[in-house]
């Protein structure tokens, strides 16, 4: 845990999500005291996140009722099954009672799609090498998803139906909750709230696509990290900021671009928040690389997340109250 900035289905329902910055201004007047953001990790930094946050509430500390929860990619899951109304002890045991191969134990495997974790790295840190900066980075990456995506959409009806089945509840709940992602179309950063006229399924999925493009009506979505790695940023005017940050806060775009996690930090700092990050320590850090995708690392990110949780609730106790 760090007190300090880390070195390293159809849009005419509603209003349709709209780029961030215009997000901000409109939004801009709900903030509150108290902010969870849980930011991505694959199959192992959804089950680490879910391990800490039990392992808080077993403490005495009960993170999920932050008056604002940002989720990212895996985090955008966590976020929405904390805040369903479901009992983080419910979530914990759900991951241990999961049949699962043991870390270690059987081949690596990637999500439904044929994605592994080492494939869909060497993709984007290519995409990212020939950028000139973020902007031009989103941009980029919409473009070359949308070379990938030939499949009219079934790949996006399937992977609906996996995240669906993740979700403790399909509507989004009267609690504030962000979700983000990236058009892929034009590259402009998107946040998902429950008045954005999109499924909170939508939302996630989107969140959560990783090589292949999400559709919602006729709009294509990618993987909220590439709006701005954690996007702690969008707790901005919340008095205590909480992070859970299953890579640690490394990033794979250059510094000066201004999306890694010190950068967030510092700004929400600046503007008058008290920050803490807590980062996996050593009993799971071995798992975030390209193997987090891989469904055999969650039993022991769940544990080692859970151990780590209820460890720091006396520490984290009075911050969050």
């Amino acid at each position: 845990m760090s007190t300090s900035s880390p070195t390293p289905h159809d849009a005419s329902t509603g209003n349709w999500p709209m780029p961030d910055q215009q997000f901000d201004v409109a939004r801009s007047g709900r903030a509150g005291e108290r902010a969870l953001v849980i930011a991505g990790g694959g199959a192992a930094g959804n089950a680490w996140a879910l391990g800490v946050i039990a392992g808080l509430a077993d403490g005495g500390v009960d993170v999920s009722r932050a008056d604002l929860v940002i989720g990212t990619s895996s985090g955008s899951t966590v976020a929405a099954q904390i805040t369903s109304g479901t009992r983080a002890a419910e979530l914990y045991a759900s991951i241990l009672a999961e049949q699962l191969p043991v870390h270690g134990s059987s081949p690596r495997r990637g999500p439904a799609g044929g994605v592994s974790g080492q494939s869909y790295l060497d993709w984007s840190n290519a995409v990212i090498a020939s950028a000139s900066d973020a902007s031009d980075m989103r941009r980029r990456m919409g473009a070359a998803a949308l070379e990938r995506d030939a499949s009219d959409g079934a790949d996006g009806m399937r992977w609906r139906d996996v995240v669906a089945g993740r979700l403790p509840r399909a509507e989004w709940p009267e609690q504030r909750v962000l979700i983000t992602s990236v058009d892929a179309r034009t590259g402009e950063p998107v946040v998902f709230d429950r008045d954005s006229g999109v499924d909170l399924v939508d939302a996630v999925a989107a969140s959560t696509s990783a090589m292949n493009p999400y559709p919602i009506g006729a709009n294509r979505y990618l993987n909220g990290s590439y709006r701005r790695g954690e996007n702690a940023d969008l707790a901005a005017g919340h008095g205590r900021v909480l992070i859970l940050v299953p890579f640690g806060g490394r990033t794979r775009v250059p510094q000066e671009w201004g999306m890694d996690l010190s950068a967030q930090v510092a700004d929400l700092q600046g503007g008058g928040s008290v920050v803490e990050t807590v980062f996996p320590d050593a009993s799971t850090r071995d798992l975030f690389d390209a193997n987090a995708l891989d469904p055999a690392t969650r039993l022991q990110a769940a544990h080692g997340g859970y151990e780590q949780g209820h460890a720091l609730a006396p520490q984290l106790a009075d911050f969050w109250s």
